[in-house]
């Protein structure tokens, strides 16, 4: 596995793979690599002849008051657990390399930014985005896999793609959970013992909602309402938001007649966390 750490240098790797009609795979990260991330990059692997992993923490698309200072960076170990999966090329710029002086360009993909997370985190998906279509068109991905954790970014990735005719096929990917069901993510190492066993009540509360929705509930707000009240039993959980909304557009929905995604944000802690659950007829996908 070779690092680059510059655009011309990434390009000019990447120019024989191009040449030879290689097909090249993509899995975008800001690094403090977990099990879920070696997943997408070992499905990478596995449909693709060239794996790219990009390692940048992205400023544009933290808050004012967020964790950017703080977010964990191991370049050291994310190349070892990368080179043990068998990525090829490892992109990890300086912020300075993606955003030069001067930079004055962003994209936005509009009502899919709104709501769930794009509400508590104004700006946020601008950033994704931003990031995103740049490390697009530096890599020329065939492929590039995104996790189904972060539900709304993979809707608003798959619209900009779909919107600007880029060449790329998105590949959503399960989330990956340990095995009390708390789903992956490089925040968790923020959480206290007492705080990682409290935040397992996310995907309690989402399971809760699936049970009652397998029992035939259809009705948005009762399903919701199963998710706070299961979440409200531990105080060291505080709910950001519990919403259901349609599975694709990511719109309101007032009963789940078709597919939807129960989607949910709470601080365990100091530690802002996601989760979410698809719920859909055993016939539909």
């Amino acid at each position: 596995m070779e690092i680059v750490v510059t655009k011309s240098e990434l390009r000019e790797r990447l120019a024989a793979a191009r040449r030879a009609g290689q097909r090249v795979g993509f899995v975008p990260t800001m690094g403090a690599f977990h099990a879920g991330h070696l997943e997408l990059m070992r499905r990478a692997r596995r449909e693709c002849d060239v794996v790219v992993v990009s390692v940048f923490v992205n400023p544009i698309q933290f808050g004012a008051h967020e964790d950017f200072d703080r977010y964990p960076r191991d370049l050291e170990a994310d190349a070892a657990a990368a080179r043990s999966v068998g990525v090829d090329l490892l992109f990890a710029p300086a912020t300075a390399e993606i955003y030069p002086p001067g930079f004055q360009t962003y994209v936005e993909v509009t009502d899919l930014s709104r709501g769930l997370c794009g509400d508590r985190r104004p700006g946020h998906f601008r950033g994704v985005a931003t990031i995103v279509a740049k490390l697009f068109h530096l890599v020329q991905p065939d492929r590039a896999y995104f996790g189904e954790k972060d539900y709304q970014q993979l809707r608003v990735i798959e619209r900009m793609v779909a919107d600007l005719d880029l060449p790329v096929t998105i590949v959503p990917c399960p989330i990956v959970r340990d095995a009390d069901g708390l789903a992956l993510s490089s925040r968790n190492r923020y959480l206290s013992p007492e705080e990682r066993r409290a935040a397992t009540l996310l995907y309690r509360s989402l399971c809760a909602a699936r049970e009652r929705y397998r029992a035939g509930e259809r009705d948005a707000a009762t399903l919701a309402a199963v998710v706070r009240q299961t979440l409200a039993t531990d105080p060291r959980v505080r709910e950001e938001y519990v919403e259901v909304r349609d599975a694709l557009t990511l719109a309101p929905v007032a009963r789940a007649g078709r597919p939807v995604v129960v989607a949910l944000a709470a601080y365990v802690g100091s530690t802002r966390l996601i989760d979410n659950l698809v719920l859909a007829p055993e016939s539909e996908p």
